[in-house]
């Protein structure tokens, strides 16, 4: 019997031993901290020699950098998106330039020789060259002109890049232990983290936290190993220093008013556009209009104008146009040349200078969304001689309406003196339907988007002395824009009844005749002094009117309140 049960009770000890090692083998198997380590390359995604992973702040992004003869690069691209975009390509020209308040620095692509207003200067390292048709641009150059810390680690090849320096958490690694791809014993091993060594947290778990290891490793460890988990604020960059842009704006409010000369004759209508005008400070005649694609213009300059001008007690902002010959230029080829630009500035500053006029007006319009870049430089490149010389800059823009942001107005406020907003031509000739030149929403709305950008004191809104006759016939829109005496003989002639709207603030009237509906939105006295008001609101620089000769003598005393308020 004994004999027997041995062999059974052995049977069972060795099954109960099988599966005890078994589930020990399975519980340490779960439990375990796993040795497999993450292949770097893989995890950085680097793909050769050249290529860099780029940590920006604490996280890896898709955006990569070269290394090329122990030089790191980045795409001009990235550079504008997170530094600033005055790095200006001009790949015709092979030059990369850049824009300071006093000088224009320019370098030729695959060069080392940086060049500025003091002479050349050799970098000791390609400043900038291509791949395939990316530009790419020396860090250490780019440190010149902004903002940033940036440290480079080695296998594999990271940069670890930061333009901000706000408040972050930290904490210090309580024991020997490793940085895994993700929160888990059996995630692969990224890095190996010692003892007092410390990590930024980024994000912490009930059992692990998310950190970045000194030279920039993001990964996880157990929080049992984290301890002294606190808030620190980075020690920001101040080696670097930005540029002071020094304006000529004035302290007082501006009262500009657009003289439309059409010719030489026209200069002999200054006295009569500016007889009935009260508080007027500047004038803006239609001297210079862009006439081909070398950077001419045509010009109806006058001194004696300029002359009798100063002796009304008036500035003389000329203005330049690209309206006149829309058909025969392309503004495209103008802007986007460095050569041409140059010209065009030279002999516009030339011009100015002779004549003794006191600024420029910019009245680039229809400015097509892939030339943006090459008008916000024309802006940065003519704005260096006028604050040098002491010419007033002013740049006229449209109401902001998302599609023509790449007008930037945000860089004109830094560069230029002057921002003005066009405050009419919600409906144009050509709109497809009736409505007011300029309702106050549309005018509100054009500053209220443009002072968010630019500083107020430096924002002119221009407010229209002209009314649109509206003609309906089915589905047939015209219109005609008169001066304001005009649209109201119209009224008068027509016995339209006027009521106030306010939701446009403006005095409305309609008629019909036969199958056509014509409508009137009036601008007079009490359209512009609700429209002076918003801009008393926003504290901005001034008030601008186009044009002259076709406003009420009335106009001129609501515009006096609004320039003694």
């Amino acid at each position: 019997m004994k004999k027997t049960i041995i062999p059974i009770v052995v049977a069972v000890v060795l099954i109960i031993i099988i599966g005890g090692v078994s589930i020990g083998v399975r519980l340490f198997e779960k439990y375990s901290y796993s040795r497999e380590r993450a292949d770097l390359n893989e995890y950085f995604a680097i793909s050769s020699q050249e290529d860099v992973a780029i940590i920006l702040g604490n996280e890896m992004i898709e955006e990569r950098a070269r290394l090329i003869d122990g030089i790191y690069y980045l795409e001009l691209p990235f550079v504008h998106q997170y530094f600033n975009d005055r790095f200006y390509e001009d790949k015709k020209e092979n030059l990369l330039l850049y824009a300071l308040p006093d000088d224009v620095v320019r370098c030729e692509i695959s060069s080392s020789i940086r060049n500025t207003k003091n002479g050349s200067e050799d970098m000791g390292y390609v400043i900038a060259r291509y791949e395939g048709d990316t530009l790419l641009l020396a860090v250490d150059y780019l440190k010149q002109y902004a903002n940033f810390s940036c440290e480079a680690f080695t296998q594999p090849n990271r940069l670890q890049i930061d333009v901000t320096w706000d408040e972050i958490q930290v904490g210090e690694i309580a024991k020997d232990t490793q940085v895994r791809i993700l929160g888990g014993v059996k995630s692969e091993i990224l890095a190996d983290v010692a003892r007092g060594e410390r990590v930024t947290v980024l994000e912490q778990m009930e059992n692990w936290s998310k950190v970045k290891t000194a030279d920039s490793v993001i990964g996880y460890v157990e929080n049992k190993r984290l301890t002294d988990v606190r808030a620190q604020r980075p020690v920001p960059v101040t080696d670097y220093v930005e540029p002071v842009y020094t304006a000529l704006t004035r302290d007082y409010k501006i009262n500009l008013g657009w003289h439309v000369v059409a010719g030489p004759a026209g200069n002999d209508t200054l006295e009569s556009v500016t007889a009935l005008t009260k508080g007027l400070n500047v004038i803006s005649p239609t001297w210079f209009k862009l006439s081909d694609n070398q950077g001419g213009f045509t010009s109806f300059a006058s001194s004696d104008y300029v002359s009798k001008a100063h002796g009304m007690g008036l500035e003389v902002w000329a203005l330049i146009e690209n309206i006149e010959y829309k058909d025969s230029i392309d503004m495209y080829a103008i802007l986007s040349s460095t050569s041409t630009r140059a010209k065009l500035i030279s002999d516009l500053v030339s011009t100015v200078e002779e004549y003794g006029i006191d600024g420029i007006n910019v009245d680039f319009e229809q400015i097509s969304v892939d030339c943006g870049e090459h008008f916000i430089q024309f802006i940065r490149e003519l704005s260096i001689p006028c604050r040098e010389k002491g010419i007033v800059l002013s740049v006229d823009n449209y109401v902001p309406r998302g599609y023509n942001d790449h007008y930037d107005r945000k860089e004109q406020g830094l560069v230029a003196d002057y921002v003005i907003i066009m405050g009419y031509d919600e409906h144009f000739a050509g709109s497809s339907e009736a409505g007011s030149v300029a309702s106050i929403d549309f005018v509100e709305e054009g500053i209220q988007k443009t002072v968010d950008q630019v500083p107020a004191k430096k924002v002119i809104n221009a407010v229209p002395f002209y009314t649109r006759i509206w003609e309906t016939t089915g589905s047939s829109i015209s219109s005609q824009a008169v001066g304001m005496e005009m649209a109201q003989e119209y009224v008068s002639a027509h016995g339209i009844v006027t009521e106030w709207n306010e939701a446009v603030c403006q005095n409305y009237g309609e008629y019909t005749s036969g199958d056509t509906l014509f409508q009137v939105w009036l601008e007079d006295e009490d359209s512009i002094r609700v429209k002076l008001n918003i801009m008393e609101k926003y504290g901005i620089g001034g008030v601008a009117s186009w044009r002259l000769g076709f406003e009420k003598p009335e106009i001129w005393d609501v515009i006096g309140e609004y320039l003694n308020q």
